[in-house]
């Protein structure tokens, strides 16, 4: 999360973190917004329902319940060096491999969708 956030940072962007704990000191330096939920692993659900996209980078068992929410969301999940989730008959959707950090945010962008109230303003 903290490089992610740091990322966006340089970036220009805007970084919001969905924390697992309930005290906001913990977040990342480089978060615009931190959201303590104190919900432990539960809060992975809102972290893929809030993405447009998911960019799965590398991780342990948490990366690969959020990959998993986030298919089964219906939400573009793009993977970089990550899990790769077995095939399932009744599921459709797959991870989009990504070979660098570029090409990822690229993909994220193209595939994700902005919500009818998505104001740049604000960003």
């Amino acid at each position: 999360m903290d490089a992610a956030a740091h990322g966006a940072y340089d970036g220009g962007g805007m970084a919001v973190g969905i924390l697992p704990g309930p005290d906001r000191s913990e977040a990342s330096k480089w978060l615009k917004v931190a959201i303590p939920t104190d919900m432990g692993h539960a809060r992975n659900a809102l972290v893929a329902l809030c993405a447009d996209a998911i960019i799965a980078v590398s991780g342990g068992y948490g990366t690969l319940s959020e990959i998993a929410l986030g298919l089964k969301m219906g939400k573009p999940v793009v993977g970089l060096n990550t899990w790769e989730p077995g095939e399932c008959a009744e599921e459709e959707s797959r991870v989009i491999r990504a070979e660098t950090c570029e090409e990822a945010v690229s993909i994220a962008e193209k595939l994700g969708s902005k919500p009818a109230h998505f104001n740049p303003a604000f960003a």
